[in-house]
């Protein structure tokens, strides 16, 4: 127990859901088992709030701070997008919690993690758009026809969470110096379970990596003082298995640990 309280602590800013009737505060378990595992910090959920989400408590609190996935979108009106259609769920609450908290992330020096909507918001959080629907998008030139990144609903979780395509990683990226062991030639396999992608990234924004048909997998501030890295895929899914995810946890946890012991040695902090 003693040794817990020592780690670095990593919020995650929950989802709204509806379960009978209820509103709930929720964070998937698998974020959490991947962050304890991986980057070996200790999880702690943040309930989001439109009335009073204090992002200067949540520092005093939180090393770090992690994006995850979900089944809600963006909403549209954040980018500048079409009306969204009656079937997509949303979450604007943790939008509106989100985006601000990522900004301030970044000003701050704050490590910084998101994946698959979590990505979607770090875009979208410095003036990038969105695809609502990606499988719908026309090719982009020079690229092949777009696929399809969503998973199949009637599938596994085996399945769904199972390697689906290669991403390309930027020559001479942080990815690709991070996961140049695991690359096959500058390629790694991902996971897919998308249907939003980015569009036109924020003007802040490196790209890092690209699915063969074009579509953005990884975005990166360059020139941020502290990690702030956003990826499309899941690599959480069982990230102990995956040597490429566990790279990207593992870096993650490094990032957070630098923060705690920066922030401990300065002035008024615990020494």
């Amino acid at each position: 127990m003693g040794a817990d309280m020592n780690l670095p602590i990593v919020g995650i800013p929950c989802d709204i859901k509806e379960i009978d009737r209820l509103s709930y505060q929720v964070v998937g378990e698998k974020y959490i088992v991947a962050l304890s595992k991986c980057a070996e910090v200790f999880p702690v959920p943040l309930p989001v709030s439109r009335e009073d989400f204090d992002i200067d408590k949540v520092f005093s609190v939180c090393d770090g701070i992690f994006l995850t996935g979900s089944l809600s979108n963006v909403h549209p009106d954040n980018y500048g997008g079409g009306a969204p259609r009656e079937s997509v769920l949303l979450d604007e609450t943790r939008d509106s919690c989100t985006l601000p908290l990522i900004r301030a992330c970044v000003k701050e020096g704050v490590p910084l993690f998101c994946v698959c909507r979590g990505f979607q918001e770090f875009n979208v959080a410095f003036g990038g758009t969105l695809h609502q629907h990606l499988h719908e998008s026309p090719p982009l030139d020079g690229y092949e026809p777009r696929f399809d990144h969503r998973a199949g609903k009637q599938d596994s979780q085996d399945v769904q969470y199972g390697p689906a395509h290669e991403v390309v990683l930027t020559a001479e990226g942080f990815l690709a110096s991070l996961l140049k062991g695991e690359a096959r030639e500058g390629r790694i396999m991902v996971n897919s379970l998308h249907s939003q992608g980015v569009d036109k990234p924020a003007p802040c924004m490196r790209i890092e990596a690209r699915a063969e048909d074009g579509t953005v997998e990884a975005l990166r501030i360059a020139d941020a003082p502290a990690f702030a890295l956003g990826v499309q895929w899941h690599p959480e899914w069982r990230c102990w298995e995956n040597s490429a995810s566990k790279r990207l946890y593992g870096a993650f946890g490094e990032a957070v640990r630098e923060a705690k012991m920066t922030s401990m040695q300065a002035p008024g902090g615990m020494t």
